[in-house]
C-alpha cells in the first residue's frame, strides 16, 4: 500500500522524499561573512585573480593599447561627444561635461592614505562604487561609450576610455590638457574589500541604499570644533559621495563649514589648496547640475535595479526619464552663461555677484544672483528658454574661505595661470594612482617633466655592476661583520612601503635614507647598516672603471640578497638569490615629505610592529592582524606568499627592535621552517600575558615552561583556517626544501614590485640578472 501511494505521489509531482522547497543557491545569504563577520577575510588576497579574466594571463594590455591607431580612437570620441541619442540626448547638443564628470568621478575615489580608488582599474563599473548616490547616472555615461569600447575591443580598457574620454572633452571645449598616459588595466570583478566607511544600509529597504548618504559615524567631533576630524583611511566626507555634499556638511548651506570639509576631504585626496580650487573652478566651467525630480522618486541604483533595467539604475520615472526631466544630485542649473566653452566665467560669476539661497525642483539648497539683471544660463534642451545662474554652497565656499578666496583672485587676475593650474591639477587628479612613468602608455604621456606627486627617481647614467661585480660586491658586504638579520632587516625595509594600490614606495631610489623613512622607529635598525653600505658604496664607486657604478639603492637590496643566501646555506639548502641591478637614488629635493609620511605604518607585522598609539587610534574596530592582512594585499601577496614570507622573516629575526616574538627557533639566522613546526605543534599551547590579548607565551603543555613569546601577528597563522592549511604545507616532514624555494621567489617578487624600468618575461615577472 505504501508503495501504491508513493508511485501516485510522484505521478502527481510530488517528491517522494520530502524537499519539495527551494531556499538558496550559490552564494545565497547566509554565508560565511553573515555567520562569522569578524573572521579573517583572507581570501581578499586573491580577488580579480587571473581566473576572473577573460583575456586569459597571456594578454600584455600595455602592447595592445600602445598598437591602437589612437588618432583614429581620439577622432571617434570626439564625433561622439558632439552627438546625441533619443534615450539619453546630451545637455547643449555635447556629451562632454557628462563625460568629464564620469572621468572626474572615477578618479576622484583616490585617497593618499592606502592608495586605493582611484581610475586604475575601471572600478566605476562595478559595485559598491557603481550604485553610489554621488555616481548617479554614470551609468548611462557608459552605455553611450559602448560602441567605442566594442569597436576597439581589448585593446582598450573601460579605465583607460573613461579617462581618455574625458579628455578629450575637455579639449572639444576649448582647454588645453596636460596630457594622457594610457596603461589603465581594468579589472574584471567587484571590489570586496577595501573599506569605504562604517556606514550600512538595510537590504530590506531599497529607500534606505540612498539614505547612506551620511556622515556622522566616520567624523569625530562637530564641523568647526578644534578635534573635527575624518576617521583614516577615508577621503570622501559622506559615504556614496565623491568629495563632499554640495549643499554644505549636513545639507545646512553653510559655506565656511563646507570649505573645511572640503580641505581635509582634497587633502587626504592628495591635492593642496591651489590644486583644489583649479579642480573645482575648472570643472564648473562645464555643463550643468540635475536636479528636477525628488530623490523618493528615483529607482535604485544599478546593482539592485530589476534584472530588465538591463545593468542600468535610477530610473526616472518623469516625462522622458531624460533630458529636461533628468535627475543626479538633485541641484539644478549651470554655474555659467557658456557651459560648453572653457572660459573663466565661473570665477567671475562667483566673485562679481552677491549669491542668495534657493531650492531646486528636487527641493536640494543652491544659490542664485541676486541681481535680478545677471547674466542667465540657456536650457540645455529646451531652445529659447533659459535659467538663473547656479552656484552650490560648495561654490560659494571658495569665495568664503580666505584661502580659497585668494587663490580665486589669482586665477581671476591671470587666466593663462588657471589654465595651466587646472590643466596639471586634472592631469594629477587622473594619474594619481598610476605610479612611475615607466607605467605610462601612448603618444602623449609627458614623460619628460618630472612631477613631483610621480615621486621621480633620477634614470641611470652609467654602465651597471656585471655579475663579477656582484658577486664581489656581496663578499665585501658580508665581510663587513653585519649580521645577515640586519642585512635582511634594511632590505626588506626598503621595500616595506610598496603599495601596489597606487604603485608608490619600494626599494628604488634608496628612499630608506631619506627623511621621513629614516626617522621612522620601525626603520630604525637600518640606520648602521646604511652608513655601512654607503662606505661600500663611495669605495667601489670612487675606483671602478668605465665609469660603471652602484647606486645605494642597490647595495641595500644587495646586501639582503647576500643575507638570504647565506641564511639558506646555515640551513643546508643553499640556493642562489636572484639580483636585478639598476636602481638610482634620488635626492631630498625629488621626495614630498609630506605626501611619504602617509606611507608610515601602523602595523607592519612582517617586522612584529604595532604603533603605540594603535589602541588609541583604532579604539578596538581594528585587530593588529587586520592591518597586517591589509599590508600584505598593498604588496601585492597571495595567502601563500604571506605565510612563507613571515615565516622566513621570524627565522632570520626581522623583528624591528630585534625582539623575539615569533622567533621559534634556535637556529636564529638560518632559513628553516621552524616558525611552522612550532606554530602548528601540539606539544605547545599558547596563553595571553595582557588583557588586550595582543602579547602571548608558548608553554611547554607537559613542563609548563615557557618556550617562546608571540603576537598577534605570529598567532594568526596558526589560527586562522586557511593560513594555517598553507603553515602546515611548510611544517611537514618535505616542507623545509619547499619553503626555502617559495621563499627565495617571494622575496625576489617584493625586490622587484617596483621596478618597473626592468624588462619583463613573458609571464610576467622581472628578469634576474
Amino acid at each position: 500500500m505504501d508503495g501504491v501511494e508513493t508511485y501516485k505521489d510522484v505521478l502527481s509531482g510530488k517528491c517522494p522524499f520530502g524537499g519539495d522547497r527551494v531556499g538558496g543557491a550559490q552564494a545565497t545569504p547566509p554565508t560565511l561573512e553573515q555567520w562569522y563577520p569578524d573572521r579573517l577575510r583572507v581570501e581578499t588576497l586573491h580577488q580579480n585573480g587571473p581566473q576572473a579574466n577573460p583575456l586569459g594571463a597571456e594578454f600584455d594590455y600595455r602592447a595592445a593599447f600602445a598598437s591602437l591607431d589612437y588618432e583614429a580612437l581620439k577622432s571617434d570620441i570626439r564625433q561622439f561627444l558632439t552627438s546625441s541619442v533619443s534615450w539619453w540626448p546630451s545637455d547643449y547638443g555635447n556629451y562632454g561635461p557628462q563625460m568629464i564628470r564620469m572621468a572626474w568621478h572615477s578618479a576622484g575615489t583616490y585617497r593618499i592614505a592606502d592608495g586605493r580608488g582611484g581610475a586604475g582599474q575601471g572600478l566605476q563599473r562595478f559595485a559598491p562604487i557603481s550604485s553610489w548616490w554621488d555616481n548617479g547616472n554614470t551609468d548611462k555615461s557608459r552605455r553611450l561609450l559602448w560602441p567605442i569600447k566594442q569597436k576597439y575591443g581589448s585593446a582598450l580598457s573601460w579605465a583607460d576610455l573613461m579617462v581618455l574620454t574625458g579628455n578629450i572633452a575637455l579639449e572639444i571645449m576649448n582647454f588645453p590638457t596636460y596630457g594622457f598616459a594610457g596603461g589603465r588595466e581594468d579589472a574584471w570583478e567587484a571590489d570586496n574589500a577595501t573599506y569605504w566607511g562604517p556606514e550600512l544600509w538595510d537590504p530590506t529597504n531599497v529607500k534606505s541604499f540612498d539614505e547612506m548618504v551620511n556622515r556622522d559615524k566616520r567624523w569625530r567631533g562637530k564641523n568647526g570644533e578644534a578635534d573635527y576630524d575624518l576617521e583614516n583611511p577615508l577621503a570622501a566626507s559622506h559615504q556614496s559621495l565623491i568629495y563632499v555634499n554640495p549643499e554644505g556638511p549636513y545639507a545646512n548651506g553653510d559655506p565656511m563649514g563646507s570649505a573645511r570639509d572640503i580641505r581635509v576631504t582634497f587633502t587626504r585626496m592628495a591635492m593642496n589648496d591651489e590644486e583644489t580650487v583649479a579642480l573645482i573652478a575648472g570643472g564648473h566651467a562645464f555643463g550643468k547640475s540635475h536636479g528636477m525630480v525628488k530623490a523618493d522618486r528615483i529607482g535604485p541604483p544599478p546593482e539592485i535595479a530589476p534584472i530588465e533595467a538591463m545593468g542600468l539604475g535610477w530610473h526616472n520615472p518623469e516625462g522622458s526619464g531624460a533630458a529636461e526631466h533628468t535627475m543626479t544630485n538633485g541641484i539644478e542649473g549651470s554655474w555659467t552663461q557658456n557651459p560648453t566653452t572653457w572660459d573663466n566665467s565661473y570665477l567671475e560669476n562667483l566673485f562679481k555677484f552677491e549669491w542668495k539661497q534657493t531650492r531646486s525642483p528636487a527641493g536640494a539648497l543652491q544659490w542664485e544672483p541676486t541681481d535680478p539683471d545677471a547674466p542667465r544660463t540657456p536650457d540645455a534642451h529646451i531652445p529659447g528658454k533659459s535659467h538663473p545662474l547656479m552656484m552650490m554652497t560648495s561654490d560659494i565656499a571658495l569665495k568664503t574661505d580666505p584661502v580659497y578666496r585668494e587663490i580665486c583672485e589669482k586665477f581671476l587676475s591671470d587666466f593663462d595661470y588657471f589654465t595651466l593650474q587646472f590643466s596639471k591639477a586634472w592631469y594629477k587628479l587622473t594619474h594619481r594612482d598610476m605610479g612611475p612613468k615607466e607605467r605610462y602608455v601612448g603618444p602623449e604621456t609627458k614623460i619628460e617633466d618630472d612631477l613631483l606627486w610621480q615621486d621621480p627617481i633620477p634614470p641611470v647614467d652609467h654602465p651597471l655592476i656585471d655579475e663579477a661585480d656582484i658577486a664581489a660586491l656581496k663578499a665585501e658586504i658580508l665581510a663587513t661583520g653585519l649580521s645577515v638579520s640586519d642585512l635582511a632587516f634594511t632590505a626588506f625595509s626598503s621595500v616595506a612601503t610598496y603599495r601596489n594600490s597606487d604603485k608608490r614606495g619600494g626599494a628604488n631610489g634608496a628612499r630608506l635614507a631619506l627623511a621621513p623613512q629614516s626617522g621612522w622607529t620601525v626603520n630604525r635598525r637600518t640606520l648602521p647598516v646604511i652608513e655601512r653600505l654607503r662606505g661600500i658604496m663611495a669605495g667601489f664607486n670612487g675606483k671602478a672603471a668605465g665609469g660603471k657604478k652602484v647606486s645605494l639603492a642597490d647595495l641595500i637590496v644587495l646586501g639582503g640578497c647576500a643575507a638570504v643566501e647565506e641564511a639558506a646555506k646555515a640551513a643546508g639548502t643553499a640556493t642562489p638569490v636572484p639580483f636585478v641591478p639598476g636602481r638610482m637614488d634620488t635626492t631630498d629635493a625629488l621626495t614630498d615629505a609630506d605626501s611619504f609620511e602617509w606611507l608610515k605604518p601602523l602595523v607592519d607585522g612582517f617586522r612584529n610592529y604595532v604603533d603605540p598609539s594603535f589602541a588609541e587610534i583604532t579604539q578596538g574596530r581594528v585587530a593588529p592582524e587586520e592591518v597586517f592582512l591589509d599590508k600584505a594585499n598593498l604588496l601585492a601577496l597571495t595567502a601563500p606568499e604571506w605565510v612563507v614570507l613571515t615565516g622566513g622573516l621570524r627565522a632570520l629575526n626581522l623583528n624591528h627592535d630585534g625582539s623575539r616574538h615569533g622567533i621559534f627557533t634556535d637556529r636564529v639566522g638560518a632559513l628553516t621552517n621552524d616558525f611552522f613546526t612550532v606554530l602548528t605543534s601540539m606539544d605547545y599551547e599558547w596563553k595571553k600575558t595582557d588583557g588586550a590579548g595582543h602579547a602571548f607565551t608558548l608553554d611547554d603543555r607537559q613542563t609548563g615552561e615557557t618556550k617562546f613569546t608571540a603576537t598577534r601577528c605570529d598567532l594568526v597563522f596558526g589560527a586562522n583556517a586557511q593560513l594555517r592549511a598553507v603553515s602546515e604545507i611548510y611544517a611537514g616532514r618535505d616542507g623545509q626544501e619547499r619553503f626555502v624555494r617559495d621563499f627565495v621567489k617571494v622575496w625576489h617578487k617584493l625586490m622587484m614590485l617596483d621596478r618597473y624600468d626592468a624588462k619583463r618575461n613573458d609571464a610576467g615577472a622581472p628578469k634576474a640578472a
